[in-house]
């Protein structure tokens, strides 16, 4: 099984909103917070739940200002992430 990280920029004020809504759709993916001071998070998700998760991403986007970006090249406020960046540049 494969992680897919999609990273997220969205107002600050949203943030709790779509780690809600990720929650509420229980082994779809976890979203953590990336940067907070630039309101940057990721969908963490595994190949089955891709598709749903990026359906869910969609149905947000007609909601909040939701837009993908590329992985930061740091990540300093969530030690997960930094883990999960580092482990990728080694594979």
């Amino acid at each position: 099984m494969v992680l897919h990280e999609i990273y997220l920029q969205v107002p600050a004020e949203h943030i709790a909103y779509v780690k809600f809504i990720f929650e509420s759709y229980e082994e779809v993916g976890i979203i953590r917070t990336v940067d907070r001071k630039k309101a940057v998070i990721v969908l963490l998700a595994m190949n089955d739940f891709l598709d749903t998760g990026r359906a869910i991403l969609a149905a947000l986007e007609k909601e909040i200002p939701l837009r993908e970006i590329p992985r930061p090249t740091d990540m300093k406020d969530d030690w997960f992430m930094a883990e999960l960046a580092v482990e990728s540049l080694t594979r």
